[in-house]
């Protein structure tokens, strides 16, 4: 069996599809699903599908920067956050990258503005790949992608 790669119970990421540069992630191994802070949410119809038109403040504590984003929904499914809350959410799929590791993951979209993290990895995202070092913060660096892959919308 491979050994697999440590991530710690902090890491930044980037979700390029999105045009998220960098995000700091809290890394949630009591959490199934990850999740994204989205504040505002416009469902529509596309030619292809269902698709979804969402905005995020990506930085912590700063609610001026703001990404607009578009993606294609996956599901919409109920997810009971840690306190107990029942909550319908829109699901996406979009790649992720921590460090030079890039993979695709679900995420679902939920408004996060008081929550320290504007992310959440969920243990699905990372099962098989990653483990966690809940003493570490930060263990793979900045996301190693060329900033043209990215199309910023502000």
């Amino acid at each position: 069996m491979p050994r697999m790669k440590t991530l710690g119970w902090r890491e930044w990421a980037a979700l390029p599809r999105l045009s998220i540069r960098k995000i700091k992630i809290k890394v949630d191994t009591g959490a199934r699903t990850s999740a994204l802070h989205a504040f505002r949410l416009e469902p529509y119809q596309s030619e292809t599908g269902k698709r979804v038109k969402f905005w995020v403040h990506p930085l912590q504590n700063n609610t001026e920067y703001v990404v607009e984003c578009d993606s294609e929904i996956l599901d919409e499914r109920v997810v009971t956050d840690s306190g107990g809350h029942a909550e319908q959410r829109v699901v996406i799929k979009t790649p992720i990258m921590i460090g030079d590791h890039k993979w695709t993951i679900e995420l679902t979209l939920t408004d996060r503005d008081t929550m320290k993290f504007r992310m959440l990895l969920g243990r699905t995202a990372i099962q098989d790949q990653y483990l966690v070092d809940s003493s570490a913060s930060y263990t793979a660096g900045k996301p190693k992608l060329k900033q043209s892959a990215f199309k910023e919308i502000t």
